[in-house]
């Protein structure tokens, strides 16, 4: 077609520099050196937005039903990612979680998240009110779980390390680079990025928070699908004076995230989050409104925190297939053939464990390019 004379030719375009973008990648040159793989990104670098805005907590795999790729992912990638860390300098520390109980009528619902754990094949230590609270004098629990493979990471500094290691195996990234267009003609597609038009038989889409949107510009109905993502934003505290708490501190779940904990980051410091409400725009702002709702979350297990020690830190956005009140929603990994899009790899809905799963995930798409 005349139009597309001008086209450049790969054999695999991802889309989005994210967290799950750059693993993708990665996975794929490992085992397809010979690929011309490349990824192309909106922002002027990789991971500005969902993978630079989380807990930066590597979890541990007890939240989710066992059958799930949340859960099987989250733990395969939990192995993998200190795995990587420790091969290639990756700042992490493996601090050791602990989700409590903070009274009587919480503990049988506590014992239900432990079995659901034990069942995905995740390393936890049931703890009696006494032992929970031996192991981290400053709170208050009825009884705990104690998570010893669960730790924070630079996810910055995974982000580079990954695109480094990118540039040395001949990936391209391109930044600045939005998708406009994506138009199908026969086996290939024909990727609008305004300056350029990319021509390619396979589209990785990991595109995040606008997943659903690339999703939708191929031609498929998202809404019949269901594809189309709800943003549920949250928002973290810094805590200044930090209390003496050594290891991350974690009430049971809630409709729409994991609660209001406790996390350390590398530096020593410690903040509260995040909360979980959705919204209609991405969004990145922050007030003080929530404030009172993370101080009396959090008091009802560290007694001796005080409002003053709350200061407002940053925002993120989670991208869920489930809305306001829908059940649980897994991840969408697929390969859309059946749709009549053969050779479009869909990653929808992408959200927490993501940064856990990263390099589980990327493995994953790296073995569905090898089956078609």
């Amino acid at each position: 077609m005349s139009k597309y004379q001008e086209s450049s030719e790969v054999d695999v375009l991802i889309i989005g520099a994210g967290i799950i973008g750059l693993a993708t990648a990665y996975q794929l040159a490992q085992l397809f050196p010979r690929l011309r793989v490349l990824v192309v990104e909106k922002n002027r670098r990789y991971g500005q937005e969902t993978s630079s805005r989380s807990s930066e907590v590597i979890h541990a795999g007890m939240y989710y039903p066992a059958a799930s790729l949340k859960a099987r992912f989250c733990v395969e990638g939990n192995r993998l990612l200190y795995d990587f860390c420790a091969s290639y300098q990756v700042k992490h520390q493996r601090l050791g979680k602990i989700i409590i109980a903070v009274n009587d009528e919480e503990v049988d619902a506590l014992r239900n998240l432990y079995r659901q754990g034990l069942e995905n094949g995740v390393e936890l230590e049931w703890l009696e009110e006494k032992t929970a609270e031996r192991l981290e004098p400053g709170i208050r629990a009825a009884a705990g779980i104690w998570s010893p493979n669960t730790g924070i990471i630079d996810s910055d500094g995974l982000m580079r390390c990954l695109y480094q290691l990118l540039l040395e195996q001949g990936v391209i990234c391109l930044f600045n680079a939005a998708v406009e267009d994506i138009e199908k003609n026969g086996d290939t597609y024909y990727v609008n990025l305004s300056q350029e038009i990319i021509e390619t038989p396979v589209i990785i889409n990991c595109a995040g928070l606008y997943s659903d949107q690339i999703a939708a510009l191929s031609g498929m109905d998202i809404n019949k699908h269901g594809y189309r993502l709800h943003y549920c934003k949250g928002e973290y505290y810094r805590l200044s004076p930090a209390p003496d708490i050594k290891h991350l501190i974690y009430p049971l779940p809630e409709k729409g995230g994991l609660g209001i904990h406790i996390t350390r980051d590398l530096a020593g410091g410690q903040r509260l989050g995040p909360n979980a409400y959705y919204v209609e725009q991405i969004d990145y702002g922050m007030t003080e409104d929530f404030k009172p709702q993370f101080f009396r979350a959090v008091k009802r297990y560290l007694p001796a925190l005080k409002m003053e020690n709350l200061h407002p830190d940053y925002t993120g956005i989670r991208p869920k297939l489930q809305g306001e009140n829908d059940s649980f929603r897994d991840f969408i990994i697929k390969e859309e053939g059946a749709k009549g899009f053969p050779g479009f790899i869909n990653l929808i809905g992408i959200e927490s464990p993501g940064l856990t799963s990263c390099l589980a995930i990327g493995r994953y798409v790296t073995n569905l390019l090898e089956s078609i």
